[in-house]
């Protein structure tokens, strides 16, 4: 990879990791389904209208938009909300590589490598030991709900893998249009919201700024560069930069909010990331490292 393409996967990462501080936040004043619901209103708005739709089907589109957006983010904001710690979170969600590995593997017939079938066993065994840590401490509704929430990144990842969309903007613009409603009226369903309304008028700035930062650049420019990189190069060369996220995840949380975690759970969180990092690094990708 070259030094840019290298500088834009660390970029995206960081991104991606102090995401997790701007849906604590969001999370705090609106309900976590709404605050999915205006991430991507503003994802869609007003870029829909300068943008092409790219050469994929309606209903790749709207598959794609439905799973990352409202079942993926839908759950793990609302996991945020109902008390997982944001930084342990970004952590947890990255189980969404062997999600993908196995769905690739179950509906693609791509046969999972010994290397990353090692790396699954140690990460599930981190998350075991992450369970036991926070099962005296925090509930454990919100850290399985995470775990689902990576599932749905998995399915995500294989519906934009057979979708092969040719603008990545206009993929992620075009399916994020599609989620709003389905959130706006699941707030009002679950959480007792009146259709898109917001329940605290004004918002607070921190709000407004948690929700546009979680729209422009989480969503329209780190996914829009992440398919960029893995339609330029092997997934073997940029999957790897995902290692960086939690530790941004964690980084930054830890700074914001002082997220206490437990000896156990750390422990637990060390074997997760070390478990992703058997998976994803090979030979060729430290190679490119070394360039």
């Amino acid at each position: 990879m070259p030094a840019a393409h290298i500088a834009l996967a660390i970029l995206v990462a960081a991104i991606y990791g102090t995401a997790f501080v701007a849906i604590q936040y969001a999370v705090l004043e609106i309900p976590p389904l709404m605050a999915t619901g205006y991430r991507y209103v503003f994802t869609a708005l007003p870029l829909i209208f300068f943008i092409r739709k790219p050469n994929v089907a309606w209903l790749h589109l709207a598959a794609y938009g439905i799973m990352q957006a409202v079942v993926m983010f839908g759950i793990i904001f609302t996991a945020i909300r109902m008390g997982m710690p944001p930084g342990l979170a970004s952590m947890v969600v990255q189980l969404q590589v062997f999600f993908t590995v196995f769905f690739a593997f179950a509906l693609m017939g791509e046969k999972p490598t010994p290397k990353q079938i090692l790396g699954a066993a140690i990460a599930i065994f981190g998350v075991g030991i992450i369970g036991w840590g926070l099962g005296a401490s925090a509930p454990l509704v919100p850290f399985f709900m995470t775990i689902a929430s990576a599932a749905a990144w998995g399915i995500a990842n294989i519906i934009s893998k057979k979708a092969k969309p040719n603008s990545m903007l206009g993929y992620v613009v075009c399916s994020g249009a599609f989620a709003p409603l389905p959130l706006f009226a699941l707030s009002s369903l679950i959480e007792g919201t009146n259709f898109g309304i917001l329940p605290v008028w004004p918002p607070s700035p921190i709000v407004i700024a948690s929700i546009l930062y979680l729209a422009y650049p989480t969503t329209v420019l780190a996914f829009t560069a992440w398919v960029f990189l893995l339609q330029k190069h092997s997934a073997a060369a940029v999957t790897p930069f995902a290692l960086l996220i939690p530790i941004f995840g964690m980084g930054s949380t830890a700074i914001m909010f002082g997220e206490p975690l437990s000896a156990i759970t750390l422990f637990g969180a060390a074997l997760v990331f070390i478990g992703l990092a058997v998976a994803v690094i090979r030979r060729r990708t430290i190679r490119v490292f070394k360039q």
